[in-house]
């Protein structure tokens, strides 16, 4: 995940300044030149990282601050508003026209990912209760049209394509097309390049003045850092854009890129792309971003994320089954499914405060999901719901029936045991973390 480095290092830092209770201008400073170092090594801007690191020792070395009992926690709060602040304060929400449609036109360079990443906004957007049209204006690179017909499919949402003709008459078209047909919001995936030249900026000018785009979003690869700073500087020098989607944030990213966008653009980043699948979006909210940096979690998304994703009254009648322990094992299969929608455990555990920065390989392994799915419906209805009774014969009987092992039936039983542990001690992240080092060894499907 991004930022992983960089948690890791701020953290250190301020491990050594709460141990020593009572800190000096120059125990500050010292911190400070830490924090840059960290900040610079995760790709950060130099000028950015120079202003900010200037802004923190001036609030640090403050009197409230050095004559204050908690001084460490003071300066983690101040670095917490800074980088806050750093990233653009409060979120920056899409443009919506007054007269629809909201025409978005998507712009970048080949291989950020705009066709993808344009497609989960528009998805993004019904969710929220509108009708998006995703219009096919790359006529140069091979399969692009057909990739955005295979994404739209995928998320029923309509593409409209023209073939290879110029994209300023495809992009017109469009619009027309989702007045008659009534769509109230437009995606225009435009053409990229390998590098910003000047025939691609003439004709996305040429595409921008021929239907005035309500916004203009740069989709921009976060594992690039400052190139896409870069880029992101000649594209808002040239069209003037009103906003940045960062991709690629769940990848090893430094981080360097959503630190400094804003700061050398003046443009706020508003969607983060998080995942390979077509519902990993996000609303980039600042505040949250920052408090993710500093392994302060973040409560708030994951609570989105489980409001978007969990079936709230499933969820609520297995939580009393378990207080009453009368959880069973098809009650455990139903949350690892939705668990699993909710995307990898590693992301999930991030948000929670003090688990950030902490190292887990915890991505879903299909197979066993599978595995667990065939081991739980080999089972009669009785020992689903009477786990106890499964005795050595029976254990038999279900391996054959699911194409396992016995040892695969007695991991699960493990499995079922610890998660129950598991499902109890969740809101004590410091118990959690410590069950969720057994469970690496025991092949959890996550």
């Amino acid at each position: 995940m991004a930022f992983e480095s960089l948690t890791d290092k701020l953290s250190a830092v301020f491990k050594r300044l709460r141990g020593k209770g009572r800190l000096s201008e120059a125990d500050v400073k010292e911190a400070m030149k830490e924090i840059k170092m960290a900040l610079l090594e995760a790709d950060v801007n130099f000028k950015v990282v120079k202003s900010f690191v200037a802004s923190v020792t001036e609030r640090a070395v403050g009197q409230d601050v050095m004559e204050s009992l908690t001084p460490a926690q003071m300066i983690v709060k101040i670095v917490n508003e800074e980088l806050t602040s750093l990233m653009g304060g409060g979120g920056s929400k899409l443009a919506i026209s007054p007269a629809p449609p909201t025409i978005v036109m998507l712009v970048g360079l080949q291989g950020a990912g705009k066709t993808t990443n344009g497609a989960k906004l528009a998805g993004l957007m019904k969710k929220q209760g509108k009708r998006p049209l995703l219009a096919a204006c790359d006529v140069y690179r091979p399969a692009a049209i057909k990739q955005l017909e295979v994404v739209g499919e995928q998320l029923d949402i309509p593409v409209f394509q023209m073939g290879q003709i110029d994209p300023v008459d495809i992009a017109k078209a469009a619009v027309e097309h989702a007045k008659k047909h009534g769509n109230d919001m437009v995606f225009l995936d435009t053409a990229g390049r390998l590098h910003v030249d000047e025939a691609l900026m003439d004709e996305l000018r040429r595409v921008k003045e021929a239907v005035t785009p309500t916004e203009i979003l740069l989709v921009v690869d976060a594992m690039i850092g400052q190139d896409a700073v870069t880029a992101a500087k000649a594209f808002d020098d040239a069209l003037d854009i009103d906003g940045v989607m960062l991709t690629k944030l769940d990848g090893d990213a430094r981080g360097g890129a959503a630190l400094s966008i804003r700061a050398v653009t003046g443009k706020p980043i508003k969607f983060a792309g998080t995942g390979e699948k077509l519902d990993a979006v996000e609303v980039f909210h600042p505040d949250r971003m920052a408090s993710r940096i500093l392994g302060m979690g973040d409560v708030l998304s994951l609570i989105e994320k489980a409001e978007q994703n969990l079936d709230a009254k499933k969820a609520a009648e297995q939580m009393e089954r378990l207080r009453k322990n009368k959880f069973t094992l098809a009650d455990f299969y139903d949350q690892l499914v939705q668990l699993k929608s909710m995307g990898s455990m590693e992301d999930i555990m991030g948000m929670l405060p003090g688990m950030g920065g902490k190292k887990m390989d915890l991505s879903v392994d299909e197979g066993n999901l599978k595995r667990i799915e065939a081991i739980i419906q080999s089972m009669t209805p009785f020992e689903r719901e009477n786990p106890s009774v499964l005795n050595s014969s029976r254990k038999k009987r279900i391996a054959a029936g699911s194409g396992t092992q016995v040892v695969d039936v007695n991991r699960l039983l493990k499995q079922f045991d610890m998660i129950q542990q598991f499902t109890r001690q969740f809101a004590n992240p410091r118990k959690a973390k410590g069950l969720f080092g057994k469970f690496k060894g025991m092949g959890m499907p996550f």
